[in-house]
């Protein structure tokens, strides 16, 4: 294979801004720019404003002409994503054109058109956007599960990741890298007391891996976390320390398939999980109520993901549990996680795809392995966007309730951890998360 493949080609770079304050006029001058034919049709563009992402503002561009079927009119969409305000410290905006830019190679994303100054210009993707109840439809989630397993055994992390700090592997203490060294460091964030003086940096927290990594990833997070206040400080201190206990329990988990870190979609929600459309293409979402849903082969429909603003290289098995924990929603309705057999269930037709795309043949122990992996991983994703919401509490300007989400998030951390360490040996009722992750 020619290793260059993956290589993302040069994508085009427009030097202009959105300006959310004068959304059309902006994202008009973006798409002409993009598109300079379309200024004969002017008067026919249009923009539909998609609910304001968690971290970005979404606009479908459409240029309408008579007689036009929504089927053609859609082949010619354009998407407009803007980075939300402050998000630079969550999110990693060159790695996730990288990653956009694989995948679309791979075929598994829509091409990338161009950049600007605060987003991206791509090709829209037809199909219904799923709801949370939607991923609890058998047809839905054996969609889900093939297509994960694809991107898990197909895609490089090469593309969006450095090579292992090999001075940690050869015995070299943390912090005494050489100024040559290619791996990244992650600049702490001062708070008011804090000297003048340079920025203390901090060594990635997994030694001999690619980065970043899921553990750098939340390392680099937490030390972006409010610090002006003792209480902030404690927290910090806090989860640092829950993070390196993590990272030593569970950084070194063997994956399937010699894939310890895989490429991983990190943010698998219902709102980033496209149905295909129908064969009529004027088919509402109502349409999905009536596909077949007895669970076979037969009933498989044909989903895409978007977002690929945190993909990152990361365990299978906690981009697994973290979907499943989206079976919930926002919301983050316990009674509807999935139960022990809908997740054998999903895992099994996960490996089916896994080992296709691979070459190799299905074995069941994986399946015993994969199913004891992601049980071992359930509490990380509570922990991973309860420290995203404690960042965003502080920046974001969405009508969105952060800090008590983040409490939630944490709680189902707690409540793992707890249920982990204590619980079993004191007798106390499981909480909800809990009860439902071990009903059978």
């Amino acid at each position: 294979m020619d290793p260059s493949a993956d290589s993302p080609s040069p994508l085009r770079h427009i030097p202009l801004c959105y300006d959310n304050a004068n959304s059309e006029a902006s994202a008009l001058r973006l798409v002409l720019a993009l598109e300079p034919d379309w200024k004969q049709h002017q008067n026919c563009i249009e923009f539909v404003k998609f609910t304001d992402g968690i971290t970005n503002t979404l606009l479908k561009a459409v240029k309408k002409g008579p007689g036009q079927s929504r089927e053609c009119i859609d082949q010619e969409a354009i998407m407009l994503r803007a980075y939300g305000e402050g998000t630079a410290v969550l999110i990693d905006r060159e790695r996730e054109r990288l990653s956009h830019s694989l995948l679309a190679s791979h075929g598994l994303a829509p091409p990338l058109l161009a950049s600007f100054d605060n987003g991206l210009l791509y090709k829209f993707i037809p199909g219904e956007v799923c709801s949370p109840s939607d991923l609890r439809r058998p047809e839905i989630w054996r969609g889900v599960a093939r297509r994960l397993a694809e991107w898990h055994a197909t895609l490089p992390i090469s593309s969006i990741s450095s090579e292992p700090n090999l001075e940690a592997q050869n015995g070299v203490p943390n912090g005494h890298r050489r100024e040559d060294s290619p791996v990244p460091m992650v600049q702490q964030k001062r708070g008011p007391g804090t000297s003048d003086q340079a920025p203390t940096e901090e060594a990635p927290i997994t030694s001999g891996k690619p980065v970043p990594n899921l553990w750098t990833v939340m390392q680099k997070w937490i030390a972006a976390l409010p610090a002006g206040t003792e209480a902030e400080r404690k927290r910090q201190a806090m989860l640092r320390t829950e993070l390196v206990w993590l990272a030593g329990r569970l950084a070194d988990t063997p994956g399937i398939g010699d894939k310890p870190l895989v490429f991983a979609h990190c943010d698998l929600l219902s709102g980033n999980v496209i149905v295909a459309p129908t064969a009529s293409p004027d088919s509402s979402s109502a349409s999905l109520s009536s596909q077949q849903t007895n669970g076979s082969d037969d009933a498989l429909t044909s989903v895409s993901f978007i977002d690929y603003e945190y993909a990152t290289p990361a365990p299978a098995a906690f981009d697994l549990a973290n979907h499943f924990a989206e079976w919930g929603g926002f919301d983050c309705d316990f009674s509807v996680l999935p139960t022990k057999r809908q997740r054998r269930d999903f895992l099994q037709a996960y490996l089916v795809s896994f080992n296709q795309h691979l070459g190799r043949r299905y074995r069941d122990e994986e399946l015993e392995q994969l199913f004891q992996d992601v049980d071992a991983f359930r509490g990380i994703p509570g922990f991973y966007w309860g420290i995203w919401a404690l960042i965003q509490a502080t920046i974001s300007h969405i009508d969105f309730d952060y800090a008590s989400y983040a409490e939630v998030r944490l709680g189902e951390y707690w409540a793992w951890k707890e249920n982990l360490e204590k619980r079993a040996v004191n007798g106390k009722e499981k909480p909800p998360r809990e009860r439902r992750w071990a009903e059978e």
